[in-house]
């Protein structure tokens, strides 16, 4: 996990611009580097750096003897490095993963290269020699990636868009389109001596369900037997994540998701060579069900597990940071990412963990929120799962991310292995539905006998991460909602379509988080565009506790 910046055709002084870059700097510090362009003095790129691998080499932006006329920026790993290497006969001067790009690149193109990459990035990568600029980021978006293009050709691309505020380029923020770069994708500039650009194309080079093009390490093994390639595909994509040179951690709340990834992560971890204990960590308020679950789960596969407390009080005042962080205003994310927010500030204070390990993706993607029950059809909640899917950097994938980076880690997402969820949606929309109220029941089901966790975890019902903190008694949102009464008026309820004519909240606590966003990101709330909500069901509210299938689970 790291930041990247980088201006193209500025009119002003670039050293002038360069006060943006430094908004970025909590997912790189280790270490930051800005650099001019060679020749072209309108072009510059920053970097702050969370090294992981490569110590010695791995400064970006990152260049080669062999192509000096290419300049990479890229956020990422990149977990197929070797093999393709291997496969192309790529001769690496560093031991950096992410030098596979300048080699793919070279090899066979901007879309060869972004094909056959197995893992997570957001690249930019500079051709001078062909006068060319490229963007790239990976299929779900899990590494996030702005960008600001105006009709004159003046392009700015970051990591988060607080990093693209503030640029002068003759117009106000308000003015200007700031959006996220769209997963999947590449862009193509072609680039003047002066640094302008111009697009030139855009195209989509992995689709969501489709395998990769790349040759995959793990792949399905027994025909006709899904249970087995379900298991095989996970525990691949939890191996091949172990890449790095930083102590590796995990978050662990208890519920099937993040327990899978902490059993299966311990068990390779051993494998693999990791001589130090893994830590897991759990939040949660007073009384919080995901605790003590994840108590019994940190017992029973034996890692060494830290437990974090926070207050309704102390959740509260985290919301302003939490939102700044976020660059949202949705309800549910901002609910979930204030335990995660605080639970990754604990583990940069006290603990020497970088790479963290979470269960985020497998929701989406094997049909785990509780409304899934309501579906109507198979059919219906195979399109629904995809949607979600297809919309993850905007709401759980950002939420990981931002939290994560805010605090100097780097998040590692097992369940968005493009051969797993390749393989999985490849699956009959029957077989992946909920069964008998059971939300997720073939991942369960799939690693059911294996003895990887206990059976009252592995078919623990869902909890959202929101509700599983909160105390028993009362629940976090509960406990928002009460708090936002006293700070929101119902005069201001009712001029809220005029404040915001763009997704007007429709809860006093939704317009408390519209009121900090646009006190940091004024005039940006298309960056949302709607409020995550449970499909086929009657409510306003996102918390799963708000459904009846919850009460009666």
């Amino acid at each position: 996990m790291c930041g990247i910046w980088a201006i193209f055709g500025s009119d002003e002084d670039v050293s002038k611009q360069c006060a943006s870059a430094l908004r970025i700097s909590h997912r790189g510090p280790d270490c930051f580097r800005l650099e001019n362009i060679n020749h072209f003095k309108n072009v510059c790129f920053g970097f702050h750096r969370l090294a992981i691998v490569g110590d010695i080499y791995g400064m970006q932006p990152m260049r080669v003897h062999r192509f000096p006329h290419i300049w990479l920026c890229y956020n990422g790993e990149i977990y197929n490095y070797r093999r393709v290497a291997e496969q192309f006969d790529f001769n690496y001067e560093t031991d950096c993963d992410g030098e596979s790009i300048i080699s793919l690149y070279m090899h066979g193109g901007i879309e060869f290269a972004a094909k056959h990459l197995d893992g997570v990035f957001a690249f930019i990568l500079l051709d001078t020699q062909q006068k060319k600029v490229f963007l790239g980021r990976d299929t779900y978006g899990v590494r996030p990636m702005f960008r600001l293009l105006k009709d004159d050709g003046f392009l700015a691309v970051c990591s988060e868009a607080k990093g693209l505020m503030g640029l002068s380029h003759g117009h106000a923020d308000q003015q200007v389109n700031i959006e996220p770069f769209p997963p999947g994708h590449f862009e193509s500039y072609d680039l003047k001596f002066s640094g302008k650009v111009t697009l030139n194309e855009q195209a989509r080079f992995h689709k969501i369900g489709d395998m990769p093009k790349y040759d995959a390490v793990a792949k399905p093994l027994v025909e006709n037997d899904h249970y087995a390639n379900i298991r095989a595909l996970l525990e691949g994509a939890v191996q091949k994540r172990l890449i790095g040179s930083r102590r590796i951690g995990c978050l662990l709340s208890g519920g099937l998701d993040s327990s899978l990834i902490s059993a299966l992560l311990l068990k390779y971890a051993k494998k693999s060579g990791i001589i130090y204990p893994v830590q897991t960590y759990a939040i949660g308020m007073e009384g919080s069900p995901d605790v003590e679950a994840a108590r019994t789960v940190a017992k029973y596969i034996g890692s060494e597990h830290h437990e974090v407390s926070f207050t309704p009080e102390e959740g509260i005042q985290a919301i302003d940071e939490v939102i700044y962080s976020l660059e949202s205003y949705d309800i549910t994310t901002i609910r979930a990412s204030v335990g995660m927010y605080l639970v990754s500030q604990y583990i940069r204070n006290k603990t020497d963990s970088v790479v963290i390990f979470s269960g985020e993706g497998s929701d989406e993607l094997a049909q785990g929120y509780i409304y899934f029950n309501k579906a109507p059809s198979p059919e219906e909640a195979d399109v629904e799962s995809r949607r979600l899917l297809g919309d993850l950097y905007m709401y759980d994938v950002l939420r990981g991310d931002r939290t994560t980076s805010a605090h100097g880690l780097e998040l590692r997402v097992p369940f968005l292995d493009h051969m797993f969820t390749g393989y999985y949606l490849s699956l009959p929309p029957e077989v992946r539905q909920a069964k008998n109220g059971i939300e997720k029941y073939t991942l369960r089901k799939a690693f059911d006998g294996t003895g990887l966790l206990p059976d009252e975890i592995l078919w623990r019902p869902k909890e959202a991460f929101s509700d599983g903190v909160s105390s028993v008694k009362k629940s976090w949102y509960e406990t928002l909602q009460e708090y936002v009464e006293e700070q929101i008026n119902d005069q201001m309820m009712e001029d809220a379509p005029k404040t915001f004519p763009f997704n007007p909240p429709q809860t006093k606590e939704a317009y408390y988080f519209r009121q900090i966003f646009e006190k940091h990101f004024p005039g940006k709330s298309t960056w949302i565009p709607y409020y995550w909500m449970p499909r086929w069901s009657q409510t306003k509210d996102p918390s799963a506790r708000t459904l009846k299938h919850y009460k009666t689970s």
